[in-house]
């Protein structure tokens, strides 16, 4: 199994490579084409997803303006934490805006490994409390700093300017279109 997702799960607790195997060993692959949904408002998100390749946006919709809240790139993970851990409906979508390789872990899958392997829940404790943090550091982002300055912040960040359309990097610093547009011709 991937190297990277055993990695990536790794730097959240000290697993034997025996274990590693075993949860990685759970994970499912997805190819997902650019445009395609993963997760659908409505539905719930019952996956934990890590991208081995490609970007996906999670995003939903306000009077009729798609609003990004979160970007997953490769070896990152992909997921709408409330529905998951609530097992509620989602107020989101989660689409591929470019061709990508996905592995996914059901949450009944998970659920099993928290009692086969009681460190996946240490695991996942220190993944939801990385998640949480770098929610509220966007959430601050968004009430302290001014659009200047949150593009500013996405330029230290090459996937995010390199792969993410212009429409979609302005509605996840909270401008429009064509706002973004001026702050680029200022900045320059």
């Amino acid at each position: 199994m991937s190297a990277d997702l055993k990695a990536f799960i790794a730097q959240y607790a000290p697993f034997t490579e025996d274990e590693l195997n075993d949860i990685a060993g759970r994970f499912k692959k997805r190819s997902i084409k650019k445009n395609e949904f993963l997760l659908d408002k409505g539905a719930v998100c019952k996956d934990l997803v890590f991208v081995q390749e490609g970007c996906l946006r999670l995003y939903y919709v306000a009077e009729e303006i798609e609003i990004s809240v979160w970007f997953a790139f490769k070896n990152s993970s992909a997921i709408d934490i409330y529905s998951f851990i609530s097992e509620k409906p989602t107020g989101y979508f989660l689409q591929a805006i470019e061709d990508s390789e996905v592995l996914y872990l059901p949450k009944s899958e998970l659920t099993k490994l928290y009692i086969t392997q009681p460190k996946t829940q240490q695991w996942m404790r220190c993944f939801w409390e990385d998640a949480i943090l770098t929610l509220l550091d966007r959430f601050t982002a968004l009430q302290r700093d001014s659009a200047e300055q949150r593009y500013l912040d996405l330029l230290t960040k090459p996937p995010y300017i390199q792969k993410i359309p212009q429409k979609y990097l302005a509605s996840f610093i909270g401008v429009t279109p064509t706002s973004l547009s001026r702050i680029r011709k200022n900045i320059r």
